[in-house]
């Protein structure tokens, strides 16, 4: 790709200053909004949890990949420093799929031992892609195989970046909801709280330097971090759609059975 020659230069701040929009609306979005209601029902918090687990593996086994591939399609566009930092970025996202694995399991066992429901986490973790896993999962490979390949940073950043900007508020919430217990069955949540600070600010730097260097690429990080933003939010939505209809059945047929 081209440098950009003539025009002024900027940094990541115009990427911030053109993402403001859709961060502020995080908080107003329903999905979030029932995640953090300090009268969510605990039973609806505690399934969509383990949905939320169950489907989150189909978002992150691929995740080593994604970047990978991602850092290898730079260098072939001659960004080599950003290839290589991706590459070896990559490494650091291995096998976190079965934090996620494990946490659906305990989650259901614990789910079984307070609500008297039994949950077949196994059919969960086996399911195929949903609308929205499937959504998420085109953002990346779209990017990867198309012109601006360096725009996975924007969507690392903006995933990573909700760890930091939400997680630490939700873990809160969880505990507070469902107690200490629940809390130290999502490993992938506390985790990614933890991690992901430093890997938002990579994400940031490397962003930075991406756009000093090359100005015009501003319009597809903005782009791709949106459509990350809008895909996630989705998986969100579904796994609490998906978990308010188990709760609304769980409850009519203990009705039924009384």
């Amino acid at each position: 790709m081209n440098a950009g020659r003539g025009m002024q230069a900027i940094s990541v701040e115009a990427y911030r200053e053109a993402m403001a929009a859709h961060h502020s609306q995080l908080t107003a979005h329903p999905t979030i909004r029932v995640m953090f209601d300090p009268q969510v029902e605990p039973q609806l918090l505690h399934r969509f949890l383990v949905e939320y687990c169950a489907l989150g593996v189909q978002l992150t086994e691929p995740v080593e990949g994604w970047i990978r591939r991602a850092g290898a399609r730079c260098k072939e566009l001659g960004l080599a420093q950003l290839g290589d930092s991706l590459i070896k970025h990559a490494a650091h996202e291995a096998g976190h799929e079965k934090l996620f694995i494990n946490d659906a399991r305990k989650l259901g066992e614990q789910h079984l031992a307070r609500y008297g429901d039994a949950l077949d986490v196994e059919a969960l973790l086996r399911q195929p892609p949903t609308p929205a896993t499937t959504r998420y999962t085109e953002l990346h490979e779209e990017t990867i195989a198309g012109e601006t390949p360096y725009a996975q940073v924007a969507i690392e950043l903006e995933i990573e970046g909700l760890s930091v900007s939400l997680g630490p508020t939700f873990l809160k919430q969880l505990e507070r909801v469902l107690g200490a217990e629940t809390l130290a069955c999502c490993s992938f949540l506390t985790e990614h709280v933890a991690v992901d600070v430093g890997h938002t600010a990579l994400n940031e730097k490397l962003l930075g330097r991406l756009i000093q260097a090359h100005p015009e690429a501003l319009p597809a990080l903005v782009a791709a971090g949106k459509r990350a933003l809008d895909a996630y939010l989705s998986f969100l939505s579904e796994c609490m759609d998906r978990a308010r209809a188990a709760v609304q059945t769980s409850g009519v047929a203990q009705a039924v059975g009384r």
